[in-house]
């Protein structure tokens, strides 16, 4: 910590983050009238959503899987809100309780102080002292960027996804997308609607379901048969609808793994990705599914079969990763190589020492919810029978 630094008392917990998982949490912390504190590196609520995502995006889910606590959607917003749609909301949800972040604070270290009991977050040029810390950084905080060779030789661009907006930027050329998760086929959708001459890499097995069964949500169907079925019959259930659905997708160059799309989410956190119409324009022939990269060439790339073709633009659908070991200085609760918390759900949001995860569950905002709850009463219950510490003299 800088020994120079401005040093802040926040009586409530401090949460890092301003995306949906803090805002949930803060509106559910004001309700048991415990005041609290957000620190955001950028200059607005939602950055990724509103910074780092493309124009076509909407919700995967039903809105009524994604409403945060203590406020619904508007009764005239579609089943699957847009992107435009759903920033209104979290911008109205702010608005509604009060929620003023501290903007342009990027944490650079947070540690516990066993002498004096308390947490000291260095941000910018001040220090904060709180009892207890939130981290609401969430599971997409930085771009996961692949390491393939030769990617220095290429002459055409190279992005993330993370900075593509629409496909028309890019009509009248021949573009490889580098993924297959639900970012990277819409993508792709978004690109052939645009007429470019898309393909899209596919190295791994995945599970593609239709986004709806008989007009019912396939998410929102899977969670109501776990309350009465195994998951093992869940997942025979939904690949077979999948199959009747959508047919036989290795056809095409698509795989899927032997375990089943509940049970692969489950233990690993890989997402089945939920058709929105990309499965069709692969079958036409539209969207070109190719091998795993070996290397980048200066005008396209070599597969991993031995072809080569030229590119005029790479996107790269790789994902996001979590960034909290690069600030948390703390050793059991969140695990160094992932990021995540070492506890699996439902256990994943409280640590030691008033520290607490929310938007970790690999469960969505539905995930990010259960946690504001969680925490908010956890930390009210401690507010309201211990006293409170006086300001520190710094």
């Amino acid at each position: 910590m800088k020994s120079n630094s401005k040093h802040v008392w926040v009586p409530g917990p401090i949460i890092v983050g301003a995306g949906p998982s803090g805002l949930a949490t803060s509106a559910c912390l004001k309700k048991q009238g415990v005041p609290s504190l957000i620190l955001e590196k950028e200059n607005c609520i939602a950055s990724s959503w509103k910074l780092r995502t493309y124009e076509r995006l909407k919700l995967h889910l039903p809105k009524q899987f994604c409403e945060l606590p203590l406020m619904t959607f508007p009764p005239d917003f579609p089943t699957y809100p847009t992107k435009r749609q759903f920033i209104s909301y979290l911008e109205a949800y702010a608005e509604h309780f009060s929620i003023k972040p501290l903007f342009g604070v990027r944490v650079q270290c947070a540690e516990y102080d066993p002498s004096i009991g308390l947490w000291r977050v260095q941000g910018n040029d001040l220090e904060f002292i709180c009892r207890w810390l939130i981290v609401a950084t969430g599971e997409n905080a930085e771009a996961i960027l692949p390491d393939i060779g030769g990617m220095s030789e290429f002459q055409g661009q190279v992005l993330h996804t993370s900075f593509y907006k629409n496909g028309d930027d890019f009509r009248g050329e021949k573009v490889l997308v580098v993924g297959c998760g639900n970012s990277g086929m819409e993508v792709c959708l978004d690109l052939c609607s645009s007429e470019v001459q898309v393909s899209m890499v596919v190295r791994d097995k995945l599970h593609i379901l239709p986004r709806e069964i008989l007009g019912i949500s396939t998410f929102g169907l899977s969670m109501w048969l776990l309350k009465w079925l195994p998951m093992k019959l869940v997942d025979a259930f939904l690949l077979l609808c999948s199959w009747l659905i959508l047919g036989d997708t290795e056809k095409y160059g698509l795989a899927r793994p032997k375990i089943g799309p509940l049970k692969l989410k489950n233990t690993t956190g890989k997402t089945p990705v939920l058709d929105v119409g990309t499965l069709s324009r692969i079958k036409s022939g539209q969207i070109k599914v190719v091998p795993g990269i070996k290397r980048f060439t200066n005008k396209g790339v070599e597969f991993a079969d031995g072809r080569q073709e030229d590119y005029d633009t790479i996107i790269l659908a790789t994902g996001y990763r979590s960034n909290v070991p690069s600030w948390l200085k703390e050793e059991e609760f969140f695990d160094k190589k992932d990021g995540f918390p070492r506890n699996p759900f439902p256990n994943s949001w409280r640590g030691k020492n008033g520290l607490y995860a929310t938007g970790f569950t690999r469960r969505g905002l539905l995930g990010s919810s259960m946690d504001a709850h969680r925490i908010a009463e956890d930390i009210a219950c401690q507010w309201k029978s211990k006293t409170k510490h006086p300001p520190l003299e710094m």
